[in-house]
């Protein structure tokens, strides 16, 4: 799952970097609120946001304000100092989907994380199926009728973007800038790993769809015809 952070704070912001990462979570930082809405509007793909309210060249609100108005809807976080009512208010009626006061713990805003993707996951398609193979957004569960299985975070994240787009290749490139992030350190063979996990339980779980390789371009799920 791949959020966009937007804390100007560098302390706090290397912080939570280091534990969203920990958690799964690919993670690209700003630290102002015009890069934060140029990154939103990039057709990034993020699954969530977490915005400081109080940034330079443009505050959050004013950022979330922005971001809706174009027709973002990924879940977005506040973070403030601010605990007055008033604040709250204001940044929920702008769009927001949740708000934490600082000082927070870490718990609690994974937490939040966790709560605001899976309302998001439920007002779209829960369930994503190609084949005989079905794959649960919320529970991160691949089934067939076979058998069931929890997938780890990255399988899930590179399954579900082949189930989203059946048939159409997808490239190296796609799969690391969503998965792993911009600023990642892994290197592009690690999708090719990810690949043969993928693979060895779809075979487990008797599926009639499979992962194939595009020469030079990337992959994509066809129908299986054995």
């Amino acid at each position: 799952m791949r959020l966009l952070l937007a804390e100007d704070e560098k302390e706090l912001s290397n912080a939570l970097v280091t534990v969203l990462k920990h958690n799964n979570y690919s993670v690209d930082v700003v630290y102002n609120g015009q890069d934060a809405l140029d990154y939103l509007l990039s057709g990034n793909n993020y699954d969530g946001a977490i915005l400081d309210i109080m940034m330079p060249k443009k505050d959050g609100i004013s950022v979330l304000k922005e971001a809706r108005a174009f027709g973002i809807r990924i879940p977005i976080l506040m973070l403030t100092a601010k605990a007055e009512i008033d604040d709250r208010v204001i940044g929920l009626d702008a769009g927001a989907d949740d708000y934490l006061t600082k000082p927070f713990s870490m718990k609690e805003l994974l937490a939040r994380i966790r709560a605001m993707t899976r309302r998001q996951a439920k007002t779209t398609d829960s369930i994503l199926s190609f084949g005989n193979i079905k794959l649960d957004r919320s529970t991160y569960t691949l089934s067939t009728h076979k058998d069931s299985l929890r997938l780890a975070n990255k399988e899930f994240q590179m399954l579900e973007m082949l189930l989203v787009n059946p048939g159409q290749i997808i490239s190296i490139d796609q799969f690391m800038e969503k998965i792993w992030g911009f600023d990642s350190d892994a290197e592009p063979n690690v999708v090719w790993v990810y690949i043969s996990y993928l693979r060895k339980k779809l075979t487990a779980l008797e599926a009639n769809a499979s992962i194939r390789a595009a020469r030079g371009l990337g992959y994509t799920l066809e129908a299986r015809h054995d």
